[in-house]
């Protein structure tokens, strides 16, 4: 019977390896696909391109405006990631400290734009920043982004906030420091770690995020995802290996920006750094 269940056992990790293992190689070869056809000249019922160029990076470079699209890009994620966590971290201890009546409803509601698809308030929400002129501007779509990476912060920061000793900030009073002085010289060095993994995972998502900026973005505050999409559907005839050249330099972007801010923070050590303050 024990050996029956151990084949069992053996049978499933294999299966999952097996599915793990086709997921990882179908992936990877998406992606080689896409970078091989940036470089060819002409691919067609062969297994590689005829020869390769890179004159298809400099034709997207020129008709898409990347530079420009570029520092948009940048623009709109540094501005959100710095506004998500000035916003988001005082929330989240005011919701981690305080107890009032309704606190339940204001949670499900931080909650909502989270567990609902883009898709479903970003046109509600366009509208509303069209009609105030907000839409079609930088600040529209940093606005827009805000709505579920503030709430994001908020529910990541409560549980590292709730870990720290009440009694440390009670000590920190009872010294003369001020709210402010408590705020940036007690509670952000112990809550460092839980901010970083907060913000880093912010960064990525408003790479990525394209509902709600494609909704607000007008001609000169597109990100690179949506100028991406329009070079796909958008009315003209583009090259093929033009726009994989655009979705090469959109990969090798949000990777650089991944590559950096795990080179200063480290999601596990983050956690485990929590733990560690709010253990002593």
């Amino acid at each position: 019977m024990g050996q029956d269940k151990t084949v069992s056992e053996r049978l499933w990790a294999l299966a999952i390896w097996a599915a793990v293992i086709f997921f990882i190689v179908n992936f990877m070869a998406m992606i080689a696909t896409v970078v091989i056809n940036s470089f060819g000249t002409r691919w067609l019922g062969t297994w590689l391109p005829a020869g390769y160029t890179v004159r298809w990076y400099r034709s997207a470079w020129d008709e898409f405006q990347l530079g420009d699209v570029l520092i948009t890009t940048f623009q709109v994620v540094g501005a959100v990631v710095l506004l998500s966590g000035l916003f988001g971290v005082p929330a989240a201890y005011a919701l981690a400290r305080r107890n009032f009546p309704g606190k339940q409803f204001v949670m499900l509601l931080f909650l909502l734009p989270l567990m609902i698809p883009p898709i479903t308030f970003g046109i509600p929400l366009a509208t509303v920043l069209y009609q105030l002129g907000a839409g079609g501007t930088l600040w529209g779509v940093i606005i827009a982004n805000l709505v579920p990476t503030v709430p994001f912060v908020i529910l990541v920061m409560i549980p590292f906030i709730e870990q720290i000793d009440p009694r440390i900030e009670s000590a920190a009073r009872v010294f003369g420091a001020g709210t402010g002085q408590l705020f940036v010289y007690v509670l952000v060095p112990l809550l460092a770690p839980g901010i970083l993994a907060a913000l880093l995972l912010v960064l990525v998502r408003t790479i990525a995020m394209f509902e709600l900026t494609f909704f607000t973005a007008g001609p000169d505050s597109q990100t690179l995802v949506v100028a991406l999409y329009y070079a796909v559907y958008a009315a003209g005839v583009r090259a093929g290996q033009s726009i994989d050249a655009m979705a090469v330099i959109y990969m090798i972007t949000t990777l650089i920006w991944l590559l950096i801010a795990l080179r200063f923070v480290d999601p596990t050590q983050m956690v485990a750094r929590a733990k560690q303050e709010a253990a002593r």
